[in-house]
């Protein structure tokens, strides 16, 4: 039996914690078929558990960077010397000194294409350095992959062109079906008295609160009412956050609310009128999908990411990041309940190779890589 080598040690959460699920789900499967036999390395099974997979549980590699390293490019080779994998898939972006018939690297974080304020460093020193440093560390060994999978076609054109890495060798692989969606036929008027504005996201520095918040502000000084804005943070989060609550908490139409749980999220996108998404870095950004089959208004950043992401959507209405005074403009004219000046986003073409599902992927990885 061929064996299928999985590394994830340092994944344990949201959006990254999905796509090891999905990519051991589809393994488990393939194991009842063919002849592989599956080694999942992860942080915690219980998070992750499949039939037919083989789990070995390593939790001291996320104490720190240098022992994160350690396990890369030390433990692993000796863990590849030892159960000699036909393929070696590595789920978080650092590729591994290892030794298998085939080295496969899953590339889902794009900070290394993040331009970074000065006041990122006050909020997030960490998340600075990992800007600084994390490209290098995407450079160690990137060539000795047979090939790299990312989320988006723009994320392979500036790996392509940041590591001379053939492109031919790049694969596309939507975390989400966005070909799945149907054209609409009408515009769902959720507005009736008060229009409510969602933007639900993690307390980020990246994720660029603050420009919402000029724009409320922006409004609130121009008289405009009857909208409200919710926010997924409180303030308790981090310094970020406990800065955008101190600073703009005066503001009437904005409600701090704190982290929702999946559910929750679904029902604010059923019955909010517009979503918000100024993030000014993404891998993908679901809540651009996720809101997407509602046929309602979206106004998100001008960014390569979102336009791959609202591929197939109506109503969108593209704003640069760091300008409040458009965003504030975009958003009175969803108050008053005119979205004439919205688009549609055409579906984009993705070259080969590109993959929507994980079955189709897997097949690709084991039969033609």
């Amino acid at each position: 039996m061929k064996t299928i080598i999985v590394s994830a040690v340092n994944i344990t959460e949201a959006g990254t914690l999905t796509i090891l699920n999905d990519v051991l789900s589809t393994l488990s499967s393939i194991c009842t078929q063919e002849q592989y036999k599956v080694i999942a390395l992860v942080y915690d099974k219980k998070r992750c558990y499949y039939n037919n997979i083989r789990y070995i549980e390593i939790k001291s590699s996320k104490r720190n960077w240098l022992n994160r390293l350690y396990y890369e490019y030390f433990v692993f080779r000796k863990i590849s010397k030892f159960f000699k994998p036909y393929m070696w898939l590595s789920l978080h972006d650092i590729t591994p000194n290892v030794i298998a018939n085939k080295r496969i690297v899953y590339c889902h974080n794009p900070t290394p294409f993040y331009k970074f304020r000065v006041k990122d460093i006050r909020f997030d020193l960490k998340f600075v350095l990992f800007v600084l440093f994390y490209k290098y560390l995407y450079k160690i060994n990137i060539k000795k992959n047979d090939a790299i999978i990312v989320q988006q076609d723009w994320i392979r054109e500036s790996f392509s062109e940041m590591y001379s890495y053939p492109k031919e060798k790049i694969i596309v692989a939507y975390p989400i079906d966005n070909y799945m969606r149907k054209p609409h036929t009408s515009y769902i008027d959720v507005v009736d008295t008060s229009t409510t504005f969602f933007f639900p996201a993690m307390a980020r520095v990246f994720k660029n609160f603050e420009v919402v918040c000029k724009a409320v502000e922006i409004l609130e000084k121009e008289d405009v009412c009857n909208y409200s804005v919710i926010f997924t943070i409180d303030g308790t989060e981090n310094n970020y956050s406990k800065w955008i609550y101190s600073k703009y908490k005066h503001l009437k139409t904005i409600s701090f609310i704190g982290r929702l749980d999946r559910e929750t999220v679904n029902k604010y996108y059923e019955n909010c009128s517009c979503l918000l998404f100024p993030s000014r870095l993404e891998t993908w950004g679901l809540p651009i999908s996720e809101f997407s089959k509602y046929d309602r208004p979206m106004i998100i950043s001008d960014l390569k990411y979102a336009y791959e992401t609202a591929s197939n959507s109506r109503f969108v209405a593209y704003f640069n990041p760091n300008d409040p005074i458009e965003l504030a403009s975009l958003m009175k004219m969803v108050i008053c309940n005119d979205i004439s000046s919205f688009i549609n986003v055409e579906m984009k073409k993705i070259n080969k190779p590109f993959f929507k599902t994980w079955n189709d992927l897997f097949t690709y990885l084991l039969n033609y890589v």
